[in-house]
């Protein structure tokens, strides 16, 4: 495989997914450490400047379909805007594989949650 087609197919997915809202960036974390052979932090740092493009993207689409809770919006942003600062503060100082094996745990987490967690749909 050439070695711009692995990353073109990743990059195909991850948009996929982030237009979707369902973690594009998680995706593309795991690429980059696990394939792509990036530090943890620098995959982290590459994965926000990635999510930004991403996500205006997606906005209007969802905004337009009406996908949007305007009044939980300011207060989840903020929270999400103090939150990230304060982790991205304490990501900084923690050993690299410390932060992986954080990141795995929570991936671990969250795929335990989706296979046998309730049912949410209504």
């Amino acid at each position: 495989m050439r070695d711009w087609m692995l990353p073109l197919a990743v990059g195909a997915a991850t948009g996929v997914l982030s237009g979707f809202g369902v973690g594009g960036g998680t995706l593309l974390l795991v690429y980059m450490t696990a394939f792509a052979g990036l530090d943890q932090r620098l995959a982290q740092g590459i994965n926000l400047l990635y999510f930004l493009p991403a996500g205006l993207m997606a906005l209007p689409a969802h905004i337009k379909n009406g996908c949007i809770e305007k009044p939980v919006l300011l207060p989840a942003i903020g929270g999400g805007l103090v939150c990230a600062a304060l982790a991205a503060w304490l990501a900084t100082g923690m050993e690299v594989e410390l932060l992986r094996k954080c990141f795995g745990g929570f991936l671990v987490l969250v795929g335990v949650t989706e296979l046998f967690g309730k049912d949410q749909e209504k």
